[in-house]
């Protein structure tokens, strides 16, 4: 795997290699590369820990921003979470950053599936019950997500056009103005994950086992995590979930269903730049992206 920003192929050899420079203690376990992820290349190391590898985020904000705050969140939170324990700095040999984290076991949702809908609704609702607390005042603000759907609308439109089934599109466009319609959140801001998508959180046992991924999080509107009602869950559990979670009132839930509806186009999306071969692309995630869109449309 080569990062196209340095030209420095990230291997197996190249994680041994840091971790004897800068964490000797760690560079006799076991190395083994794990598929997926883009800003991050991840690697097991034995059977409890994690390298993120910078890789195609521009910054190392992300990295940055798990390593601060992660240990103040994970503590309280139901379902496990990675946790940095040592902090990889850039040289010569790698001149970007790396974090050793904590290894969150199960299968990413994108190549699993959940059978317990019912627990998983009750687990992902407990989360972000834990999860959505006021959040301090230093507490990171997003530049890319976090607004309410009415200024988001440029962003909706291009994946509308460029994805939207032509039988579906009125019904997709409804449930967009509805949330552009929605009172903004009133409330002071929480702490919000930002990126609930399938390939975002864990599952084992046919249900939600964790949550990974905080490289987006922000203070802000409760509603983008809220969306992963429709985008993570089963038909049929959306009610479950907004009964358990039992904090969002109407307005919340229909800026959710909009965000929802959004994120599920983006899976699309990028299903469609995977088939076309295009960097970034995951070809798989387009049948993710139609079912989540279908579970939307039928708001429950």
């Amino acid at each position: 795997m080569t990062d196209t920003d340095t030209d420095t192929e990230i291997t197996a050899d190249l994680v041994r290699d840091l971790l004897r420079e800068q964490h000797p203690d760690l560079a006799g376990l076991a190395i083994r590369e794990v598929a997926g992820g883009w800003g991050n290349h991840v690697w097991r190391l034995g059977d409890e820990l994690a390298v993120r590898m910078q890789r195609m985020d521009p910054t190392p904000e992300h990295q940055l921003k798990e390593r601060r705050w992660l240990p103040v969140l994970a503590p309280r939170l139901p379902l496990p979470v990675p946790t940095p324990v040592r902090f990889g700095e850039p040289s010569e040999r790698f001149p970007k950053h790396w974090t050793v984290m904590t290894w969150v076991p199960g299968e990413p949702l994108d190549h699993g599936s959940i059978s317990r809908g019912a627990h998983a609704a009750d687990a992902l609702a407990g989360f972000l019950q834990a999860l959505h607390v006021e959040a301090p005042p230093e507490a990171p603000i997003a530049s890319d997500r976090g607004a309410h759907p009415r200024n988001c609308t440029d962003g909706f439109d291009n994946f509308f056009q460029a994805v939207t089934p032509d039988d579906i599109a009125a019904d997709v466009r409804k449930v967009w103005d509805d949330a552009v319609a929605a009172q903004a959140w009133a409330g002071p801001p929480v702490w919000v994950h930002g990126d609930l998508h399938p390939a975002n959180v864990v599952v084992c046992g046919g249900t939600l086992s964790g949550i990974v991924d905080f490289g987006d999080m922000f203070a802000g509107d409760p509603a983008w995590d809220l969306a992963a009602a429709w985008v993570l869950l089963p038909a049929g559990t959306a009610s479950r979930f907004f009964d358990m979670y039992a904090r969002a009132d109407e307005a919340t839930i229909r800026r959710a269903r909009g965000l929802a509806a959004m994120k599920s186009l983006f899976l699309l999306l990028m299903g469609q730049n995977g088939d076309r071969g295009l960097p970034g692309g995951k070809p798989h995630w387009g049948p993710v992206g139609r079912a989540a869109l279908d579970r939307v449309l039928k708001g429950v």
